[in-house]
């Protein structure tokens, strides 16, 4: 029992900084383009010099 008087702070204190780097990442701007990324994956890269 006497475990809890420290677990539930460090589970408190983890679950706030996971919170905390998620809203830091919503304002950054990190989920702004979700389907640029998946058409450039798909999209065919500009042809190159021939190799020879």
């Amino acid at each position: 029992m006497n475990m809890l008087i420290y677990l539930i702070p460090i589970a408190l204190l983890m679950g706030g900084l996971g919170l905390a780097a998620f809203l830091w990442s919503l304002r950054s701007g990190q989920y702004d383009d979700l389907h640029g990324a998946a058409w450039r994956v798909l999209a065919d890269d500009e042809p190159g010099p021939p190799k020879s």
